[in-house]
């Protein structure tokens, strides 16, 4: 198979940086990769399609929403879907087609391309009693808060038997009241 490239000058390394140094979250797709120019990290899929990747990173954004946590760890979240599909050709069809699904629902700029948060969540209420919305948020449950470099984002120190337990550790502290 022969891939064409379309040769046409799109934007400069320089004038990506300049738009994305402003922007939320800027994710480029390029080749088998997903990348975040502004924050210094990408991920390589295997199986899946790399704008598949990406709609699951935003995706993932807006079924747990932290303002505080960065997209990385969202991509490391959603990544076993890739690693899955490159096992499974029943899972990367379910991952694939619910992308594309999404993206048909979302209009002309598919998912990715709707501006808005609250957009993006009223086409995720259509999807979320589908097997493929079940599968991504199941998913993450695991994948994004079993991160222990997530936890101290949130506050949580980690299991506390090993430190002489929580009622030594704080359990008590009842400054809140």
């Amino acid at each position: 198979m022969v891939t064409v490239y379309d040769r046409t000058p799109g934007i400069s390394r320089r004038e990506l940086f300049r738009r994305g140094a402003g922007a939320g979250a800027l994710l480029v797709v390029s080749g088998t990769a997903v990348l975040s120019p502004r924050h210094a990290w990408g991920l390589e899929t295997t199986a899946l399609k790399p704008e598949t990747m990406a709609t699951l990173i935003q995706m993932a954004r807006d079924v747990y929403p932290h303002d505080q946590v960065p997209d990385r760890f969202y991509a490391i979240a959603v990544k076993s879907h890739d690693e899955t599909a490159a096992r499974d050709a029943a899972h990367k069809e379910l991952i694939e087609n619910g992308v594309a699904d999404l993206d048909r629902r979302s209009g002309a700029g598919g998912y990715r391309g709707l501006g808005w948060e609250e957009e993006r969540v009223a086409v995720l209420r259509q999807i979320e009693e589908t097997p493929f919305f079940q599968a991504v948020r199941g998913g993450l449950v695991v994948g994004l808060y079993n991160q222990k470099e997530v936890w101290p984002i949130f506050g949580y120190e980690g299991e506390s038997y090993s430190k002489g337990g929580y009622i030594a550790r704080g359990f008590d502290d009842i400054e809140w009241l």
